[in-house]
């Protein structure tokens, strides 16, 4: 009795049969890579940021806390305080021209904004990769499957035998291939998922991270991150500090100066 399986398949197998064989592995390789470094990645993020937000806020100056968020290599947040910084203090420095184009709420509001894009851009390198092969990866095994039957009826065709049990082994072994895509697929969908989860609710801390700092910087006190919404995000908090008013723009000015020095 000839025994079917994967090492059937992969010695009778033609070009094709392999190189389709070789691209799922490869696709398998490439997702659970990318997972594991993305997840390792997050959790030092996490956990760096959870520490070094508590040394930022418990320091006795700006250029202190920023110093602490500076402790721990590739943090975050010390990349989204030191561009609210140099924004505060490009804008005092700048024309009053400027200042009337542009008050200084929009020109930090920018500038965080832009710093939290950069993170957000880093953090979802490799997510479109193990989405694709999510999405592709059945479509390959289907293709292995259909290939696989198509030569499997040409084989039997010739032999003349057509009974069931010359037909159901090379079918069911041509299904091999469809099962093998599943494999792929499946991980690399709910690691996907699980990652734009987690990224989601990063980017959400940060977001409060980033209303705390804009406060400080216009204003010049100090307003706890835990006190935002976590669905808060950046663009919508500059406008109960654009409308404090005139007299207290130019009251926070020097708060910004004496923070950006």
């Amino acid at each position: 009795m000839q025994s079917y399986g994967i090492a059937h398949v992969w010695a009778e197998g033609d070009f094709v049969t392999h190189a389709i064989g070789i691209v799922l592995a490869a696709m398998s390789i490439i997702s659970w890579t990318v997972i594991v470094l993305k997840l390792a990645q997050l959790w030092r993020v996490q956990r760096v940021t959870l520490r070094t937000e508590a040394q930022f806020w418990n320091a006795t100056d700006y250029a202190s806390g920023l110093q602490a968020l500076n402790s721990v290599p590739r943090n975050p947040y010390a990349a989204l305080a030191a561009s609210g910084r140099d924004a505060a203090a490009h804008h005092a420095a700048s024309a009053p021209q400027l200042r009337d184009r542009l008050d200084i709420s929009e020109w930090i509001t920018r500038a965080l904004k832009n710093s939290i894009d950069d993170t957000i851009t880093r953090l979802q390198g490799g997510l479109a990769v193990v989405g694709s092969i999510g999405s592709v990866a059945p479509f390959v095994g289907l293709f292995g499957t259909v290939w696989g039957i198509y030569h499997a009826l040409l084989s039997i065709g010739a032999s003349g035998q057509a009974s069931l049990d010359k037909v159901a082994g090379p079918v069911g072994e041509a299904l091999i291939m469809t099962a093998f895509g599943l494999f792929v697929a499946i991980p690399a969908v709910l690691g996907f998922n699980a990652l734009s989860r987690s990224n989601k609710a990063f980017v959400s801390r940060m977001n409060r991270f980033a209303h705390a700092l804009h406060a400080l910087l216009v204003t010049g006190g100090h307003v706890s991150s835990e006190s935002f919404s976590v669905n808060a995000t950046l663009g919508f908090g500059s406008n109960a500090a654009q409308g404090a008013g005139a007299s207290a723009a130019a009251a926070s000015r020097s708060a910004v100066r004496a923070a950006a020095h």
